[in-house]
């Protein structure tokens, strides 16, 4: 019986939805866009046969969607420090940014690099470029366009950042928007606050939720655990469950919090809470070592 589904479905792969006519000789069709589920040999065909196929086309896509928005990142998207190569951690206190080689580094390379330092009595540089400190602003400012006009994500967003924090919105979403087109994930949840609040762009749910899921599929736990708590408001907490789960086991400590009280209420089955409980701690435990400890003991936190 399957057998014979199967040389349905192939026969129906090989002919137009719209009119039938087979895929020979000098007839091509093309497939759906969107889902990849039907093919036609012409627009025309694609446009008549648009109203029997929409609520198909937008179910598969939904589904599409869901496939790739609740897959597991490996890691979240701060990814390793360049020098010691383990996670580096959620918290932004936990490492140190350098504008010359727009790198993020972890305190514990960078407090080994000031023990170098003082030992061989060098001047203070970057831990990975080995570029020196310089206390000009002019310089600093020079490097930091000069990075921008690379078109460096990092340096991208950190421009938007800068101004943000100035009140100049509009600005600041054009770098933040340019920074998300190559790549940067944090830059995409930036984004997603903006349409929110209406900050240098008009508010705009659809466009708020889009560049919330591309961060949150990019690895990013923060964005990952706002979807989570917006699916519960919505009343779907079967979804919100899912992105709290893939958070918590990004290592983000909120996520893993929102598990606990919803495990108590009995919305999070024993085997799902234990399995985020253990991959958060893992998580947690990779981005330790002896080195980041002592810069932890020895170095002052920023607030």
């Amino acid at each position: 019986m399957s057998s014979a589904n199967n040389i349905e479905t192939n026969a129906a792969d090989m002919c137009c939805a719209s009119c039938g006519i087979a895929e020979v000789d000098d007839i091509e069709l093309k497939n759906c866009d969107a889902c990849d589920l039907v093919r036609y040999c012409s627009e025309k065909c694609q446009q008549e046969y648009r109203p029997n196929h929409e609520a198909m086309c937008k179910k598969r896509v939904a589904e599409l969607r869901d496939e790739i928005l609740f897959r597991q990142p490996e890691s979240s998207y701060f990814g390793d420090c360049p020098i010691c190569c383990l996670p580096l951690p959620l918290d932004p206190r936990k490492t140190v940014s350098y504008f010359c080689c727009s790198k993020i580094v972890c305190k514990g390379c960078m407090y080994a690099n000031r023990i170098r330092e003082c030992k061989e009595k060098l001047k203070p540089s970057c831990p990975f470029c080995r570029h020196l400190y310089t206390e000009s602003k002019e310089e600093s400012d020079r490097q930091k366009k000069k990075r921008c006009e690379a078109n460096d994500p990092f340096a991208l967003r950190e421009a938007g950042r800068k101004h943000f924090g100035d009140g100049d919105y509009e600005r600041a979403f054009e770098y933040f928007t340019k920074a998300a087109d190559l790549g940067d994930v944090g830059a995409q949840f930036t984004i997603s606050l903006m349409y929110r609040e209406g900050l240098g762009v008009e508010k705009d749910e659809k466009m708020e939720l889009y560049h919330s899921e591309e961060a949150a599929i990019g690895g990013d736990p923060i964005a990952r655990c706002s979807l989570g708590c917006k699916e519960g408001e919505n009343g779907r907490l079967d979804r919100s469950v899912k992105h709290f789960i893939i958070a918590a086991k990004l290592g983000h400590d909120g996520s893993i919090q929102n598990l606990k009280e919803l495990y108590k209420c009995g919305y999070v089955s024993k085997e799902d809470f234990a399995s985020a409980l253990r991959g958060h701690q893992a998580a947690v435990d990779a981005t330790k070592s002896p080195q980041r400890e002592l810069a932890e003991k020895f170095l002052p936190r920023r607030s």
